[in-house]
């Protein structure tokens, strides 16, 4: 078993501390921020995803997962570190390397101090050269060692969903590394050897541009079946149903959960993953029209649905869902909230059903985490749909939630609605009923 420190406790860490130290090895969970340590060390998960804290209750009171703010005392008492920190988009769309570049000062100041062969493995997202041109050289000067003979060096990006995320670990789709040295490809092909999924091991640059061109194609797929459901709908076509005829198709290599017609992407992975491939295209002179037209076409994604709640002339809208996505509390570039802010801008009374906020509210367990636009958010939370539905004079579903759903369906013909995921196949757009793509 091994033992390993993780440097980061969001999303990406916290899961990969539990599944790790689940799957037996030892570890060793770090972060700046006190309270997340704290929660760790409690046995509590800092963020909302789907069995998390039972993992997180178990591991730590069997001993195998602790937590600190020390990172030379982490880096000192494991054989590899993971950096699983977050690369935010740089007002330029460029990947913002920040703290990326912090930690690995820090780790590289540890590993001096250790005196002993450590691996460093990042995990956060970084576009092609980035291992090479910033993480290396900034671990060579912290450590004065050289990368590949005093230190291990890894790539391993991550493919984990929120709300799957466990789920995503435990059966990956794609499991992709690249590493300077042996020691540090043994390590990785460890932790991987039991899973069901082919390991590829390919170099530190190859590694990085898949964990982009997959998040890149994702957002693609998303926005090409969002075009086809407007074109269809405007001949008086079902958008989703074209794309169930074409997802069909089990010779081509499709993923139904994206070409499916609906509401814009969002999220901390796909909006910034796409600016920094662009970005990136634009320093190297590579036009890159698609990829550009994606966020173009997403923006006016959110412009319909706004459109479409000014053209009902309703000024009490019930939004159900603000975070990017049903089953997490992650606001982070959520075109939801992004939706809300504009129509409270626009004069609305906006009301929120979205029991997955409400829980971090509740908790104040990364309560409001993400949200930088919706004024007042807590205030507008509704503990039940049904209150929502019937204080709202418009219904906007956002994020389809089981327990939702029925109420919702009872509604349609009884309150004006607008539907931008699909609460079901067989209703499309007829009279106070509209759907975005359908």
């Amino acid at each position: 078993m091994a033992r390993i420190s993780i440097f980061g406790i969001g999303y990406v860490g916290v899961v990969s501390a539990a599944c790790l130290a689940r799957d037996g090895h030892e570890v060793v969970a770090v972060d700046l921020d006190p309270a997340k340590v704290r929660a760790v060390n409690e046995g509590r998960s800092p963020i909302v995803e789907k069995g998390l804290d039972e993992l997180l209750e178990r591991v730590v009171a069997e001993g195998r997962l602790r937590a600190t703010t020390d990172a030379a005392e982490a880096v000192a008492s494991t054989d590899a570190s993971f950096v699983c920190v977050g690369t935010p988009s740089a007002p330029d769309g460029s990947v913002g390397l920040d703290y990326v570049k912090g930690v690995c000062q820090s780790i590289g100041r540890a590993i001096a101090a250790k005196g002993s062969f450590h691996s460093v493995i990042v995990r956060s997202t970084i576009v092609p050269g980035t291992m090479v041109g910033t993480c290396i050289p900034e671990l060579e000067a912290a450590s004065g060692l050289k990368a590949g003979e005093g230190f291990g060096v890894g790539y391993f990006p991550e493919f984990l969903r929120e709300s799957t995320a466990i789920e995503d670990n435990d059966n990956p789709g794609l499991i992709v590394y690249g590493a300077l040295d042996d020691r540090t490809a043994q390590v990785l092909k460890s932790l991987n050897d039991h899973l069901p999924c082919e390991s590829h091991l390919v170099d530190l640059s190859t590694a990085e541009m898949v964990k982009y061109t997959s998040n890149s194609w994702r957002a693609v797929k998303i926005t090409f079946a969002n075009e086809i459901g407007n074109i269809a709908k405007a001949c008086g076509l079902d958008g989703q149903l074209v794309m169930r005829m074409l997802c069909s198709d089990d010779k081509v290599a499709m993923s139904s959960a994206f070409l499916r017609p609906g509401f814009a992407f969002g999220g901390s992975c796909l909006p910034k993953d796409v600016r920094a491939l662009t970005a990136l295209a634009a320093d190297k002179g590579t036009p890159s029209p698609l990829l550009t037209s994606v966020l173009e076409a997403n923006e006016a994604q959110i412009v319909r649905a706004e459109e479409m709640v000014r053209a009902s002339g309703k000024t009490s809208v019930g939004l159900v869902g603000i975070s990017f996505k049903a089953g997490t509390d992650d606001l982070r570039e959520s075109p939801l909230a992004e939706l809300a802010s504009r129509l409270i801008e626009d004069g609305r009374d906006v009301r929120v059903y979205d029991p997955f906020v409400a829980i971090a509210f509740r908790d104040q367990a990364s309560a409001n985490r993400g949200n930088t636009v919706v004024p007042d958010l807590s205030s507008r939370i509704e503990a039940s749909i049904a209150d929502l539905i019937e204080g709202s004079d418009i219904i906007l579903v956002g994020n389809n939630y089981e327990e939702a759903r029925e109420p919702l369906l009872e509604a349609v013909g009884r309150r004006p609605m607008i539907d931008l995921t699909r609460l079901d196949r067989d209703v499309r757009s007829n009279g106070t009923y509209q759907g975005i793509c359908w």
